[in-house]
């Protein structure tokens, strides 16, 4: 009697689309743009996480507004981290929606909702020894049941991506244009505050549109994508940058659709940007590599955040004014390094320590 052996566990949130002509793709067929947006998608989550749970949260005393700009920065690149995240993840299920439950039941939601509910009791563990680090946690068994079934945690990603695939599978013969239409009223809805949106509530709610969109619009971004010129690049940066500064001096998030909109600019600029970016082999290599390690970045960076957190914030916040005033310029880009170093560093060892099935839905060993 013989055993089939394991496969290698899952380090990508899933599988990258093809593209039918043009040459941007190993050959493999993966689509590079893809993995170099997804890349680009989870550096910028870990730089938010940075720049709100662990920057600003340090009493810089400064008589220059730095820690300002940085938080501007943030929340000017809010409209496309998951925007274009989802987008690009209804794009990897375009296939997928149309096979039969039986087929992809696992590995499209049992896995997804599997990874949730073990990281989210690693996070609940991790998280409580730093008390004081800003970011969603239970602290009772109601709220530990909360976060597993209507309020989402941190790991709100993972929770999205099961729950989309059964809305997208369960309604796939319902028209595209009905769908998008509700997806986008209750992404509008819920930016002028009108839902109950507790804890990653809202985030559930605004991307739905965009996961659905990646899912039916799947052929016009590549299209999009296969039409990228510097000079659209351009244009679609200006657009995106004009959007999300306006709406972030005026408020006019809150206005029913605007936010929406921008976002729909900014996953154009997006994927525009990511494509001109697969064209540059050096800067193309290692934004893929990171985009085919998105799910091991993702879980394990909160907790190693939060435990830096706990060891360098009063340090910092205790030098004098010269080295404070020096460190606070290029702080948060180093602290991400830092922290993507130590979430792959970590991954390597957990794998090592053939801990797979943090990664990975455990399969079902079958006799030959």
């Amino acid at each position: 009697m013989t055993t089939r052996e394991q496969p290698a566990p899952s380090t990508d949130l899933g599988p990258a689309p093809t593209e039918p002509r043009r040459g941007r793709q190993p050959a493999g067929g993966r689509l590079v743009w893809a993995d170099v947006a997804k890349g680009g998608c989870i550096l910028l989550v870990l730089l938010w996480h940075v720049i709100m749970k662990d920057y600003l949260q340090i009493d810089w005393r400064l008589s220059v507004p730095v820690p300002g700009a940085w938080g501007t920065l943030g929340e000017l690149l809010l409209p496309m981290r998951m925007p274009l995240f989802f987008t690009i993840s209804g794009m990897f299920a375009a296939a997928a929606v149309h096979r039969p439950w039986r087929a992809v039941g696992r590995s499209r939601i049992a896995q997804f909702l599997y990874l949730y509910a073990l990281w989210l009791l690693i996070h609940t563990a991790a998280l409580a020894l730093a008390p004081d680090f800003p970011t969603d946690r239970a602290t009772s068994l109601g709220q530990l049941l909360a976060q597993l079934t209507i309020t989402p945690s941190n790991l709100w990603y993972l929770y999205a991506l099961a729950l989309y695939f059964v809305l997208a599978k369960a309604l796939r013969r319902v028209h595209p244009a009905v769908l998008l239409g509700a997806a986008g009223t209750l992404a509008a809805i819920a930016a002028t505050g009108l839902l109950d949106t507790p804890g990653n509530r809202g985030g559930l709610y605004q991307n739905l549109v965009f996961f659905l969109a990646g899912l039916h619009l799947r052929p016009y971004l590549l299209r999009w994508a296969e039409a990228v010129t510097g000079r659209r690049l351009l244009l679609a940066a200006v657009a995106y940058g004009v959007a999300s500064a306006a709406m972030l001096a005026t408020g006019a998030g809150r206005w029913p659709g605007v936010a929406v909109l921008v976002s729909a600019v900014a996953v154009l600029f997006g994927i525009a940007g990511a494509v001109r970016l697969a064209s540059w082999r050096i800067v193309a290599e290692p934004l893929a590599a990171l985009g085919r390690r998105t799910l091991p970045i993702y879980v394990i960076h909160m907790p190693v955040l939060a435990l830096l957190h706990l060891l360098i914030a009063d340090l910092v916040a205790g030098l004098d004014d010269p080295a404070r005033l020096a460190l606070a310029f290029g702080f948060p880009f180093s602290l991400t390094v830092v922290v993507l170093a130590l979430s792959l560093a970590l991954h390597r060892v957990l794998l090592a320590l053939r801990a797979s099935w943090l990664f990975d839905l455990p399969s079902r060993r079958s006799a030959a």
